[in-house]
């Protein structure tokens, strides 16, 4: 039995096989989802899983370097980080389109039930070393 917090499966493996620079997207269960790029779909019910539960628990597993969300999701808080950004570095802010362009370089996108307009984040795989 693992014991750290993540119990579903492929996603726990998807993590294990990043590599250094490698790209996960936390994403809205609007955001496209382009050729390429795994796809975890979490999403059970509009709302379920939150998107800020799904990075909470990705973070306890995974090391990171650098994440990335769009302008848009500040704009929307007033130009503050929203609440589901809960994150050890301060991420870097790009237009949403841009953000869209990035997860086609993704090695995984995980779909969650997170209906919040802009709530996306790409994760930038560090090394523990």
């Amino acid at each position: 039995m693992k014991r750290t917090a993540l119990l579903h499966a492929e996603l726990s493996h998807a993590i294990a096989t990043l590599g250094h620079g490698d790209m996960l997207v936390i994403g809205d269960v609007g955001l496209p989802i382009p050729p390429g790029p795994r796809r975890i779909d979490l999403a059970l019910t509009p709302g379920i899983p939150a998107v800020a539960d799904v990075l909470r628990v990705v973070l306890e597993e995974m090391q990171i370097e650098k994440a990335v969300i769009a302008t848009e999701a500040m704009e929307r808080n007033g130009g503050q980080l929203p609440a589901w950004c809960q994150l050890p570095v301060t991420p870097q802010a790009v237009s949403h389109d841009e953000f869209k362009r990035l997860t086609q370089q993704a090695r995984v996108m995980v779909r969650t039930g997170e209906c919040t307009p802009y709530a996306n984040v790409i994760l930038v795989a560090g090394v523990t070393f």
